[in-house]
């Protein structure tokens, strides 16, 4: 029993690590802008999709990575020049609705460019399993959880330590403010994107190992991040990563002990308690302070 628990725990921290990212990416852009970018899960499709087929092609794992982050990075920051500063002094959710008409538009045209078949990205230490107290554990896995932890690290450097990083933080508190003091928001709006795609990009290549990727494999990743950053509060770094794992364990649990056609379930019952519940959820501020 317990290694069956361990398993599942395994399985759902893996999962919930790449929520974490995604989840972490929506924060971000919704700190310093008030918008939900519902275009989050595209860069993670992207990321990946990229990822695997340069690397089916013959270009080094190490390398197509990089290409891949980068030109994931690239589109987040052109879509918020192209489709978002034009638009930056309209309502919130008419900014909302052109992140779904962007998100449609990204997954349109990776559909006619990469073609509608599954791709898969080779692992990147193996796939033998690893025994750990009677449960086994995939080293990517370890990736995926390692490589998130340090993200979170560089993150909580990135705002602490930086003049950039607290120009994003004092925007997220008070925009006026922070424009009368001399921050260039605009600057700072478009450096958002880029690092919500660079984290979408990052997660989307983490998982492509473990769960393959299509070009429609950022719609239901997308969803679950944004229910986890909305689990943690929207509120920061911390609540998003705890908001990932919470929702990651959910739904393995869920699949293990109940069944796995109830397993996608469990995101749309979690955000409608959230909601219900504890609006402001776990770390953050009511959404309502904030739109």
């Amino acid at each position: 029993m317990l290694a069956q628990f361990l398993q599942f725990l395994y399985s759902g921290m893996t999962v919930g690590s790449a929520y974490a990212l995604a989840a972490l990416g929506f924060t971000i852009i919704y700190n310093t802008s008030g918008v939900i970018n519902f275009a989050q899960g595209e860069f993670i499709m992207l990321g990946g999709m990229l990822a695997a087929l340069l690397s089916a092609g013959g270009v080094p794992l190490p390398l197509a990575i990089i290409i891949a982050v980068v030109v994931t990075c690239a589109v987040g920051v052109v879509m918020e020049k192209v489709v978002i500063e034009p638009a930056r002094d309209a309502q919130v959710v008419t900014l909302i609705i052109i992140t779904i008409g962007a998100s449609l538009t990204i997954r349109g045209l990776v559909q006619i460019w990469l073609g509608k078949g599954t791709h898969a990205l080779a692992p990147f230490s193996g796939d033998t399993p690893i025994q750990f107290l009677g449960a086994s554990l995939l080293p990517q896995s370890l990736w995926v959880l390692g490589v998130t932890l340090l993200v979170v690290g560089a993150l909580a450097w990135f705002f602490g330590r930086t003049m950039l990083g607290k120009a994003m933080l004092a925007t997220s508190n008070n925009r006026l403010a922070a424009q009368l003091v001399g921050i260039d928001t605009r600057r700072v709006l478009l450096l958002s994107f880029g690092l919500a795609a660079l984290l979408g990009a990052v997660g989307g290549i983490l998982v492509a190992p473990i769960t393959y990727t299509s070009y429609d494999a950022g719609i239901m990743l997308g969803l679950k991040g944004f229910v986890a950053a909305v689990l943690g509060g929207l509120g920061g770094g911390v609540g998003a990563v705890v908001g990932g794992l919470i929702l990651g364990v959910a739904e393995s649990m869920t699949a293990g002990y109940i069944s796995s056609s109830y397993k996608d379930a469990v995101p749309f019952v979690l955000i409608l308690l959230i909601l219900f519940f504890m609006p402001r959820g776990l770390f953050g501020a009511k959404i309502s302070e904030r739109v």
